[in-house]
């Protein structure tokens, strides 16, 4: 029999051989939906949900528990403002970001901001001034920030660690903004700062988020679910 140079028929590959010799590449889904990567604007942009609920549940925040406590004057006062305002303000960014972390966010929020503002309020021996504002919101926002980063390295998001490390500044900018905005009413010793602080605030840590979630796919079930578009 002569030989010949015909091409022979290859098997179609089955689709487990055509992922594993598919080429990595930083935009591709991994297996179960692990992760994918994006620019970090891109994810900035889908997230544009978050400033605004910043803005609207802080001042809300702030004033519901300003009538139930009438001004952080205590450890007591401190700590029970602390957990309305962080309860509320908790549930809002955990609405932006369900999709992406678990309802663990509600309470994370609610203990760190209420120990953070006792811890804070008591370190100032209750002042007004600028410089204890500062502090205050710095140590606010430490004890929110660590709490909140741990239910991000729950769910495996890399640099969990800057967000921890973001939330004392941003909070103390916080406060700073609207100690000049509103000073007679830094007088009634708010829970939290006011809208023009919470601007501030819901940008800056909007910047935090996009780049920390810009490598994270949604996971297919458990506690993160696809991202909100």
């Amino acid at each position: 029999m002569m030989a010949t140079n015909a091409p022979v028929a290859q098997r179609p590959r089955s689709p487990k051989e055509v992922a594993a010799r598919a080429p990595d590449h930083p935009n591709k889904a991994l297996e179960g939906g692990v992760q994918t990567r994006s620019n970090w604007r891109e994810t900035a942009r889908r997230m544009w949900l978050w400033p605004v609920m910043i803005l609207v549940s802080l001042p809300i925040a702030g004033y519901i528990a300003d009538v139930v406590i009438n001004g952080v004057d205590s450890v007591g006062t401190a700590l029970a403002g602390g957990v309305i305002a962080g309860a509320i303000i908790g549930a809002a960014g955990w609405f932006v970001l369900r999709k992406l972390v678990s309802w663990l966010w509600i309470p994370a929020t609610t203990v760190g901001m209420a120990v953070g503002l006792a811890g804070g309020a008591a370190l100032v021996d209750y002042g007004i001034d600028r410089g204890d504002l500062l502090l205050m919101g710095a140590v606010t926002g430490l004890g929110v920030g660590v709490l909140q980063a741990l239910v991000l390295a729950r769910h495996k998001i890399p640099g969990a660690f800057w967000w921890a490390v973001a939330n004392p500044p941003a909070w103390a900018l916080g406060w700073l903004v609207t100690s000049y905005v509103i000073t007679a009413n830094v007088k009634e010793q708010f829970v939290v700062f006011g809208a023009s602080g919470a601007i501030v605030f819901g940008l800056l840590t909007l910047f935090v988020l996009a780049m920390l979630f810009r490598g994270t796919a949604p996971k297919a079930s458990g506690t993160a679910v696809p991202a909100a578009r």
